[in-house]
């Protein structure tokens, strides 16, 4: 009983979030924080391009009013987190000049030496031009600044020796500017250097090889800080090749896309963060781009059978009507609203069931014009061996994946 009462105001506040009014976002924010009008011309395309290339998502603090870092990034190798880039001299960036600015976007070099590690997407970065790079600084130089000194690293050794940094950078830093491809278009060029430079899309979207650095698969999908960033590339069956422009621009601007599902964990804060707030001229020129990369195949992973979880499918099936058919329906269809609509999802065909198993042990959040569209977490409410059936029997229900979800992939 007490899990049913916990349960329907699980259901309960999901249900309001659905509902709530339109949530200020990130960068309305940081903008009252400067006056517009008082910024200068550089300052005021830095501030469009700091959203193009989401620097909030990660640098933003858990209240969502400065740039003082403390976001935690769990890797394989241990625990890293986000600093604060508020022009505070001793605590932020405010003793960078230029020139150290963009030794540390090109290089990633910082004051003193000190090597970054590349959860900054400093090898995407570099591709940026000294003016846009340079507009960026000016933009943050326009903001407060705030004392917030950076919380400690938890890397195991050797990876917390920041000077072998030097030695990776040989191999996966191609530190190097974007040139125009003059055999393309304008807008062509113009979502390469968007989805390459700015968005970094690369970085969360394409294989690692055995360094950590970027493979030559690009695109081809990979799993970071446990959510799958999905294939973008022609590929029909695992990219998006089956998707409409509309599809595309719904997703990228909105964050759903009709049939296809809604975004998820780090791809709804760059959807909210970033790419809602870029005009539609940019996206489009984004798409553009995306059409041009070529297909490849994900490999997933084959379908394995019926689970063996403890109780099956027949509870599965009992798990999502008592936690999930309230919103979604039996049918997957959604209740009020396309959003919580699950054919289609990316997720539910996906044999890994990374994103998935992220959502239910996690939840997930997305702010929209509609509101908060907020996905509570379950691994509080329901047992490992529950959450595991409920998984497998959503694959194959909904995506047709006959692959066992173990339960202990519910244990932390």
């Amino acid at each position: 009983m007490t899990r049913l009462l916990t349960l329907s105001a699980a259901l309960l506040a999901a249900y309001a979030c659905f509902s709530s009014p339109p949530p200020a976002s990130a960068q309305d924010a940081l903008a009252s924080q400067a006056d517009p009008q008082a910024l200068s011309s550089q300052a005021m395309k830095g501030r469009a391009l700091f959203i193009a290339a989401d620097c909030a998502a990660c640098h933003l603090s858990e209240d969502g009013r400065a740039l003082t870092g403390g976001r935690v990034f769990t890797l394989p190798f241990g625990t890293i987190h986000a600093v604060n880039i508020t022009p505070d001299r001793e605590t932020g960036i405010g003793s960078y000049t230029d020139t150290a600015w963009l030794r540390m976007l090109r290089k990633g070099v910082g004051l003193g030496g000190k090597h970054l590690y590349p959860v900054m997407p400093y090898t995407s970065y570099t591709l940026l031009s000294d003016e846009d790079a340079l507009a960026i600084k000016a933009y943050l130089f326009t903001l407060p600044a705030i004392r917030a000194p950076a919380l400690p690293n938890g890397l195991s050794f050797p990876f917390n020796q920041r000077w072998t940094m030097l030695f990776w950078n040989w191999f996966n830093n191609p530190n190097r500017r974007m040139t125009a491809d003059k055999s393309r278009s304008t807008e062509w060029n113009r979502g390469a250097y968007l989805t390459e430079a700015l968005g970094h899309c690369g970085q969360c979207h394409t294989p690692r090889n055995f360094m950590f650095g970027l493979s030559h698969r690009a695109y081809a999908g990979a799993v970071q800080v446990g959510w799958r960033a999905y294939n973008l590339t022609t590929d029909r069956e695992h990219g998006l090749g089956a998707w409409s422009d509309a599809d595309l621009f719904s997703y990228l601007s909105t964050g759903h896309a009709k049939g296809h599902g809604p975004a998820s964990g780090p791809m709804a804060e760059a959807i909210e963060h970033s790419l809602s707030q870029l005009p539609s001229d940019d996206l489009h020129a984004m798409i553009l781009y995306l059409r041009s990369i070529p297909a490849q195949s994900e490999g997933s992973l084959r379908n394995q059978g019926p689970s063996a979880s403890d109780g099956g499918p027949a509870l599965g099936k009992h798990v999502f009507q008592q936690a999930c058919a309230g919103c979604h329906l039996e049918d997957g269809s959604g209740r009020q609203t396309d959003w919580a609509a699950l054919a289609g999802s990316h997720s539910l065909s996906d044999p890994s069931a990374t994103n998935l198993i992220a959502v239910l042990r996690e939840g997930t959040s997305l702010k929209t014009i509609h509101g908060s569209m907020t996905m509570q977490k379950f691994a509080t409410i329901y047992t490992p061996e529950e959450l595991a059936a409920l998984s497998t029997w959503m694959l194959h229900h909904f995506g047709g994946v006959d692959h066992p979800v173990e339960p202990g992939q519910f244990r932390h």
